[in-house]
C-alpha cells in the first residue's frame, strides 16, 4: 500500500492552450520529444510545430486543441513524476483534461488517448453547425438563479448550464440566440459579468448528444484497464478506479454538466492539502481559490514553476 500523500493532480481543459505553451519545457527531456514524435504520426502532423509557431487559428482549431493540450499536460506530468516519488491520492481533469487524468491513472494509453481526444473535437465540431452554438461565462448569480434564467429563455431552443466552475462562476451553452437571450436577461438580474466566449462549440449540453453517439462507435473499440491511481470524473465527482464504471461515463460528459464545486469539495472531503495543477495556463489554480481556498495550490507550466512544485 502507498502511503497518502495529501495531494491531488488535476489538468486543464481546451481554452487554457497558449502559443510557445511547451518552449520552456520541451528541452528539459528526450523522452518528451518522443512522445511529440509518436503524437505527430499518429495525428498526421506535426503537433509540436503547431504548439509552438501556430497560427494561433490554427491551434484554436478544437480538433487540434484538444490533442494539444493534453500532450502538454501529459508532458508535463511526466516531468514532474520523474522529480517526485509522490503518488497522488486523487486525478481529476476539467472536461478535457479528464482524459489526461485517465491517460496518466493508466487507463488509457497514449495512442488510445490521442486518438479519443482528436476524434472527440472532430465529432463535437462536426455535430453542431457553424454559428449556430455558444457559451457564455455568468458572473455573480447564484447557480439556481442561472438554472431558472436557462428554462425561462430557452423556448424552442437549448440553453443550459455546462460548467459549474466555482461559487457564482457557471458557464452555459446551447443554440446561441438562447445563450444571448440568457446574457441580456442575467444582466437585468444582477450579474457581475455576461458575455460570450470564444468558442465555436456548445460544450457540455444536449446539442452534443449526436456527438456522443458518434463517439460511443469508437470508445466501444478501446480497452480500458482500471486506475491506478484513483480517478474524480466530470459527471458526478465520484472517486472511481472500475473501467467499467468509469468508460460509460465519458459518453455523458460530452452532452452533461462539468461539476468542477463539487469535483474540488470532494477533493477536499479525502483531506488533500496540495493540488497541483499540470498544463498550460493556470486557469484550474484560480477557480479552486474560489472554492476551496485552504489548499496548497501550484501550476507547473514552465520550469520554474516544476521546481517550485518540488519545494
Amino acid at each position: 500500500m502507498s502511503k497518502r500523500s495529501n495531494l491531488a493532480i488535476v489538468f486543464p481543459g481546451q481554452g487554457s492552450q497558449s502559443l510557445g505553451m511547451m518552449d520552456d519545457l520541451i528541452e528539459l527531456d528526450n523522452d518528451i520529444k518522443k512522445i511529440f514524435n509518436i503524437a505527430s504520426e499518429i495525428l498526421g502532423y506535426n503537433i509540436l510545430e503547431i504548439i509552438s509557431s501556430g497560427p494561433k487559428e490554427e491551434l484554436n482549431k478544437t480538433e487540434i486543441t484538444q490533442p494539444a493540450v493534453l500532450l502538454t499536460s501529459y508532458a508535463t506530468w511526466l516531468l514532474w513524476k520523474k522529480k517526485s516519488d509522490l503518488i497522488p491520492d486523487v486525478l481529476a481533469g476539467h472536461s478535457l483534461g479528464e482524459y489526461t487524468a485517465l491517460l496518466c491513472a493508466g487507463v488509457i494509453n497514449l495512442e488510445d488517448a490521442i486518438n479519443l481526444v482528436s476524434k472527440r473535437g472532430k465529432f463535437m465540431q462536426k455535430s453542431v453547425p457553424s454559428n449556430i452554438g455558444a457559451m457564455a461565462a455568468i458572473l455573480g448569480l447564484a447557480d439556481e438563479v442561472i438554472e431558472k434564467l436557462c428554462q425561462d429563455a430557452s423556448g424552442n431552443k437549448i440553453v443550459s448550464a455546462a460548467n459549474y466552475n466555482s461559487p457564482e462562476q457557471i458557464v452555459i451553452s446551447g443554440h446561441k440566440s438562447a445563450v444571448k437571450r440568457v446574457i441580456d436577461m442575467a444582466k437585468e438580474a444582477g450579474a457581475k459579468r455576461a458575455v460570450l466566449l470564444p468558442v465555436s462549440v456548445p460544450s457540455h449540453c444536449i446539442l452534443m448528444k449526436n456527438a456522443a453517439y458518434e463517439f460511443s462507435k469508437l470508445l466501444n473499440g478501446i480497452t480500458f484497464k482500471d486506475a491506478e491511481i484513483p480517478i474524480l470524473q466530470n459527471v458526478d465527482a465520484k472517486i472511481k478506479t472500475n473501467s467499467n464504471e468509469i468508460k460509460p461515463i465519458l459518453l455523458e460528459q460530452l452532452y452533461k454538466p462539468v461539476r468542477w464545486v463539487d469535483t474540488i469539495n470532494c477533493i477536499h472531503s479525502l483531506g488533500v492539502i496540495k493540488i497541483i495543477e499540470c498544463g498550460p495556463g493556470k486557469v484550474l489554480c484560480g477557480l479552486i481559490k474560489r472554492i476551496e481556498n485552504s489548499f496548497n495550490l501550484f501550476s507547473i507550466h514552465d520550469q520554474t514553476s516544476l521546481e517550485n512544485t518540488l519545494v
